[in-house]
């Protein structure tokens, strides 16, 4: 197997201009990029990215912690970040945390040991401030508002939106509403904004029993409308944490034959479209894509990105 000092002696030039050349590193003219091009393909040559990657310190390899992939938020954002990433020849490993923070800690150590250039936490069990304090081993980037840590953070702003829409919502005179949450109100900072805009706009939370937490998947929404469905009052509308979410709590209604009710979802999937209910779009590819950014430019800034309100 050919090495880059067999291409040095056959190109004619000097080990260090063929390792400028293949590690984009330094200037190489045009001729003799030309040369060695030539001799790397009569060669054969495929370079060794581990003796690279042990050369630079980098591995080109981000580790993008999700708590699971079972909600549009994470797949969304995970396209992003893996869009942006690959079109700058990085690659990304999905570490799976369920939101076990000593875990997350494990993951946070990975980039001393030179496992990950640095990671990218779509959500945590850990607080931020334990996270900002691992960014000595490289860059950590989240993605939700770090207030005041110290992180390069990209998140999409929800509560202007929130209000605009519950404020619609009760416009139309609809007063007992349901929603669907992935996590309890003490856990989930989206779930925490998702109640307090509602206690804002209707001057009080709603009921316990109107909350139901636990709600990721099509399924969940589905076995969770069964509860709406025992209530002696139930409620009027439902504010769903995701449009594949309202889909399963309409299908509950109709397979017990109950007249579905009105509806708004979340995430602008093709669900929304084809019950034609209205939805909030939350831009999370976006904010994928600039959460990559930051990592590679190793920036601390915040970029907030505005969600937008869809009415069908």
């Amino acid at each position: 197997m050919a090495n880059i000092r067999d291409i040095a002696k056959k190109a004619g030039y000097s080990v260090a201009t063929v390792s400028r050349y293949l590690n984009r590193n330094g200037y190489v003219s045009h001729v003799a990029g030309a040369k060695i091009k030539k001799v790397i393909t009569e060669l054969d040559y495929v370079p060794n990215s581990i003796a690279r990657d042990l050369s630079t310190g980098q591995t080109s390899t981000i580790g993008v912690v999700v708590p699971h992939m079972r909600h549009p938020y994470f797949t969304q954002i995970v396209t992003g970040i893996m869009e942006a990433a690959f079109a700058e020849q990085f690659n990304i490993t999905i570490l799976q945390s369920n939101y076990d923070a000593q875990l997350e800690v494990k993951y946070l150590e990975q980039p001393h040991q030179k496992t990950y250039d640095g990671l990218i936490f779509t959500s945590h069990g850990i607080t931020l401030e334990q996270m900002a304090k691992y960014q000595k081993y490289g860059p950590i980037v989240c993605c939700e508002d770090p207030v005041s840590v110290k992180l390069p953070a990209a998140y999409t702003t929800r509560e202007a939106t929130y209000l605009q829409a519950l404020d619609l919502i009760k416009q139309k005179n609809f007063k007992r509403l349901g929603f669907t949450l992935s996590r309890p109100y003490s856990l989930s900072t989206t779930s925490k904004l998702t109640l307090n805009c509602y206690q804002q706009i209707y001057g009080k939370f709603p009921d316990k029993s109107l909350v139901i937490t636990g709600i990721t998947t099509y399924q969940d929404a589905y076995q969770g409308t069964l509860e709406y469905l025992g209530l002696t009052t139930p409620p009027d509308f439902i504010f769903a944490n995701g449009d594949d979410i309202a889909a399963g709590v309409r299908q509950c209604y109709l397979d017990h034959k109950q007249e579905p009710l009105p509806l708004m979802g979340q995430e602008n999937q093709l669900a929304s479209q084809l019950m034609n209910i209205s939805t909030i779009d939350h831009h999370f590819k976006h904010v994928g894509k600039l959460a990559f950014k930051l990592f590679q430019n190793q920036e601390i800034k915040k970029i907030p990105v505005s969600s937008e309100l869809i009415i069908r």
